[in-house]
């Protein structure tokens, strides 16, 4: 498993990310009294393939619940990335409290304010920005960033200088304003999160999205797996990538060319 440095923080995560948004998925509910160890499982095997980054959200508290006791007794070993959609203290303060229960944890290594209709700056009447210094400040959350599907967001945050890292859509289907996102990241040193590696499941072919990705080196995409089956296949073509040439260009702009 390769390994990078997130931005400007001391992260040194797994160039693959695991999405543990996919944990209440129709495949692990439908194993019934064995959702919970299905869902373990697939973290499990994330883990053992040299897996450290695990990425979730508040919005979903069963995912942050599954992947809390999953990583019980290895949370050292991993750095634990989740989302709140607050729009002021108080909800920022009691989402954050129910991440960390079900978290099993006592600190957060990156927590990201998601989708925002507005970007929190130092001083803001909503108070969230300067909340966030304090809880890193008091070593409750260790890095902080945005989680948007709005690019002129991402853009704003990017160039505010105020936040470690930005995570937005970026896969071989978006558009060429997110792969210039993707290059002011890697200007401004800070890290570049992609979420829907996969387009939402709208992308099949896992290793054109997966040699797509080998083209950025300071980005970190968050791969979601419904199954172990799944997984494996992300992982082997993360381990055996295709080879970059004239003939996996012409393929990506076909698949391009086929849904734009």
């Amino acid at each position: 498993m390769e390994y990078v440095a997130l931005g400007s923080t001391n992260l040194l995560v797994s160039r693959t990310a695991f999405g543990a948004m996919s944990l209440d998925c129709k495949e692990i509910e439908a194993c019934g009294d064995k959702a919970e160890e299905t869902a373990c499982a697939i973290v499990r095997q994330a883990y053992d393939a040299g897996i450290n980054f695990f990425d979730t959200a508040h919005s979903s508290f069963v995912c942050e619940r599954r992947l809390g006791a999953a990583l019980h007794g290895i949370r050292q070993n991993v750095l634990l990335a989740t989302k709140t959609d607050a729009g002021n203290v108080d909800e920022l303060k009691f989402d954050l409290s129910e991440s960390l229960s079900a978290l099993e944890t006592d600190f957060i290594d990156l927590y990201q304010i998601e989708n925002p209709s507005f970007l929190p700056v130092i001083g803001g009447k909503d108070g969230l920005y300067d909340e966030l210094l304090s809880l890193k400040k008091r070593g409750i959350i260790h890095h902080f960033g945005i989680a948007t599907e709005n690019l002129d967001i991402a853009k704003e945050a990017i160039e505010s200088g105020l936040y470690e890292t930005v995570q937005f859509s970026f896969n071989i289907l978006t558009s060429d304003v997110s792969v210039a996102l993707v290059r002011l990241c890697r200007e401004r040193d800070v890290g570049c999160i992609a979420m829907q590696p996969l387009n939402g499941g709208l992308l099949r072919n896992i290793p054109l999205a997966v040699g797509y990705f080998s083209q950025f080196e300071n980005v970190v995409p968050v791969w979601g797996a419904h199954t172990k089956e799944e997984l494996s296949h992300i992982l082997y073509f993360i381990e055996h990538p295709p080879v970059i040439d004239e003939q996996f260009k012409a393929d990506v702009q076909k698949l391009r060319d086929f849904f734009n």
